[in-house]
């Protein structure tokens, strides 16, 4: 059941804890800086096993329930040792992170696609991606460290609706245009819009994970929303009946010019590259082709 409510909120994160707080858990937290060779991988990685599923994931993940048992596992073990999970939230895997994620997937239409943008661990990207098979998952994130252990993760479950890609969001405009974006405790949202509504198709959403506060961020970000390609906004609570805490999201529609002139300008200049690199390879191609002899540069 969705209920919608009206407003706004401070950076919190989807289960009522803010944003900073969730860095400060180590949720896809910043490195250390050092460099540490991991012995092993998998359950063996280091740190302390997660808590039994609740019967509920069951429900949620259906046929991927030991895939999803399987991620709760090394996000506990490689994504502590690696420094993307804390381990203080090792005991709430599950209803604090895996679940409160899945539940996303109420919101997404059939065979859409995503892009998870500042996925850090796989939240929420991984969990919506086995709970919906149907949608295709694009895990974007800048941190080659990130990006290696999500490689690892999506090789290891066997997630062939899931692509890891790593660049910034503001890198991919006229690169990459997804129907539905997603993020969790990456910025504010009105910077995050900056980030995210410029890779929406038109009159795509994007869905961002906040905490009890999302009415207030909102009614602070509607002007830059609106500057940025946006057209409806509200808070919605995802998950009732099946959480005991249910899940509070920012969903934010786009119309016909997704991240406002500026990305379509953008979106123009990438194009135009492209054009222009493909006419290149086309003449040269056509080179050696007429004098088969000329060695290519």
């Amino acid at each position: 059941m969705q209920e919608r409510v009206g407003g706004s909120g401070e950076r919190r994160g989807r289960d009522g804890h803010g944003e900073r707080a969730c860095r400060r858990a180590g949720v896809g937290g910043r490195w250390s800086g050092r460099r540490e060779r991991v012995r092993g991988r998998g359950a063996g990685g280091g740190g302390a096993p997660p808590p039994p599923p609740p019967a509920v994931a069951r429900e949620v993940f259906g046929e991927r329930f030991d895939a999803a048992v399987r991620y709760t596992e090394l996000l506990a073990t490689e994504g502590v040792t690696r420094g993307l999970i804390g381990p203080r939230e090792v005991p709430r895997l599950w209803d604090r992170h895996v679940l409160n994620c899945a539940v996303l997937a109420e919101l997404l239409p059939a065979g859409t696609t995503l892009c998870d943008v500042g996925s850090g661990a796989g939240l929420p990207g991984i969990p919506v991606a086995l709970a919906r098979p149907d949608v295709s998952v694009t895990l974007l994130e800048p941190l080659l460290r990130r990006t290696t252990f999500l490689e690892e993760v999506v090789r290891e479950l066997g997630l062939e609706n899931v692509t890891v890609l790593r660049g910034r969001a503001e890198e991919m405009v006229g690169k990459l245009a997804v129907e539905v974006v997603t993020a969790r405790a990456v910025a504010p949202l009105e910077r995050l819009a900056g980030w995210g509504l410029p890779l929406l198709r038109p009159h795509g959403q994007m869905l961002a994970l906040k905490g009890d506060s999302a009415e207030q961020e909102l009614a602070d970000s509607r002007a830059g929303l609106a500057k940025l390609g946006g057209v409806e906004w509200s808070v919605i609570s995802v998950g009732d009946g099946t959480l005991e805490t249910s899940t509070r999201v920012i969903q934010v529609k786009v119309g016909e010019s997704p991240g406002g002139v500026r990305a379509a300008t953008r979106r123009a200049k990438a194009a135009a590259r492209a054009g222009r690199a493909a006419a290149g390879g086309a003449t040269r191609g056509g080179d050696r082709a007429r004098n088969p002899r000329r060695r290519p540069r």
